[in-house]
C-alpha cells in the first residue's frame, strides 16, 4: 500500500521544516511540490506572489499538518 508523501519530497519532518523556514528554498521546493501534487494554479501564484503571505502559510501548515497545503486544486 502506497503511503502518502508528506512534507518535501519524502524528507524527514525536521529537514522539511528547515527548508520551509528559509525563504528561497521554500519558494523553490514549494513550486516543485505543488506541481507534483497537480496544483498548477497554486504553483503559478506561488511563483508570482513569492515572498508574502504564502510563505507564512507554508510555515504554519508545515508546523500544524506536517505537509504543504494546496489551497487551489484545479
Amino acid at each position: 500500500m502506497a503511503k502518502k508523501q508528506k512534507a518535501y519530497f519524502g524528507l524527514d519532518y525536521i529537514v522539511s521544516l528547515i527548508l520551509t523556514i528559509i525563504p528561497i528554498t521554500d519558494l523553490i521546493c514549494g513550486i516543485i511540490k505543488r506541481i507534483q501534487d497537480g496544483c498548477i494554479v497554486a504553483a503559478i501564484l506561488r511563483l508570482l506572489l513569492g515572498w508574502n503571505i504564502i510563505w507564512i502559510l507554508d510555515i504554519v501548515f508545515m508546523i500544524l499538518k506536517k505537509d504543504i497545503f494546496c489551497l487551489l486544486n484545479f
